[in-house]
């Protein structure tokens, strides 16, 4: 069986071990679980976000960084492929468990939700579970994680504490921006599964999105990083089996929504999520080739004035 707390460990241990060349650094709690800051007291680097996307996906998927141009502005790109799509990004990636433990919050994402369980019925949707003894969870927010929420996340994965790794990047932040942009084939394979597509039939998909410049306020960064997936995320996928009506609302141009820098839709929305439309969380195109008839399809463009606009690009 396909373990993505077994691949992540390694992963895991890895960017443990070159923590000074990453520019992250490793803590180990009183109950022996073990933090990896990645950005909230440390610089990180492009390559410990590529470490941290990869982790994210069970170690079931890879992720470079190129550099591509938007209009005439050339960006850092992160290009993403997985061979097991559904586990990767549906069973690990996803930034599916709400984490709130007294006044500490984080989003988390990584192959211990696979353990977890969070949420079940997406697991139950693609007939996939974890089962190992060792945890790894990817946290995104701007404080550290103490004991009692590792014990937490420990008793929900059913291991112990000291068998706990936890990997944390605030959204602004190095990290925070290569694994945000690290989600773009995720996107695509949730729009489709919400739509009601079994993604058990992608085969393989790849994709890619430029990497958000940092800026130091949380909140605008949320907006910069989402907007390079939605105005920017090119995805392509292999399937057996396509349904061209729902394959047709994959991109976020379906959403009302769609239009305007992120952040001013957060804004206008009052700060309040629930009052955005969840169809704009998608890639910007996406291109589908169809083992079965041997046909490819596209939908979808890509929108260059809108991520200029949300990156704030100063020209000098």
């Amino acid at each position: 069986m396909l373990s993505v707390n077994e691949k992540a460990m390694e992963i895991a241990e890895e960017m443990i071990d070159w923590s000074d060349e990453l520019k992250v650094k490793a803590i180990e709690l009183k109950n022996g679980s073990r933090i990896i800051d990645c950005g909230i007291n440390v610089d990180g680097s492009y390559e410990a976000g590529l470490l941290f996307t990869d982790i994210c996906m069970g170690g079931f998927g890879s992720s470079s960084i190129t550099v591509h141009k938007v209009n005439d502005i050339p960006f850092a790109f992160i290009d993403i492929t997985t061979d097991h799509p559904a586990i990767s990004c549906l069973g690990a990636q996803k930034a599916g468990w709400r984490i709130s433990v007294d006044k500490y919050f984080a989003m988390g994402s990584g192959p211990a939700r696979a353990l977890a369980l969070k949420p079940k019925k997406t697991y139950e949707r693609i007939k996939y579970e974890d089962d190992y003894d060792h945890a790894v969870i990817a946290l995104e927010s701007n404080q550290l994680p103490d004991e009692k929420v590792i014990d937490t996340i420990a008793d929900a994965c059913h291991v112990e504490s000291s068998n706990v790794i936890a990997l944390v990047a605030p959204t602004a932040s190095i990290v925070g921006s290569v694994q945000v942009s690290g989600r773009v084939v995720e996107t695509a394979v949730f729009k489709l599964n919400e739509l009601g597509y079994d993604t058990t039939r992608i085969v393989s998909g790849t994709g890619s999105a430029p990497i958000a410049p940092v800026v130091k306020d949380d909140v605008k960064a949320m907006g910069s990083t989402n907007d390079s997936v939605i105005y920017y995320g090119s995805v392509y996928l292999t399937v057996r089996g396509i349904d061209e009506e729902r394959f047709k609302q994959v991109p976020s141009s379906t959403s009302r929504d769609y239009g305007k820098p992120f952040y001013r839709t957060f804004k206008d929305a009052g700060y309040d999520f629930f009052k955005i439309d969840a169809n704009v969380f998608a890639p910007a195109e996406i291109t589908v080739n169809d083992l079965e008839t041997g046909k490819t399809y596209h939908t979808g463009h890509l929108n260059g004035e809108v991520i200029l606009e949300s990156y704030g690009i100063n020209r000098i």
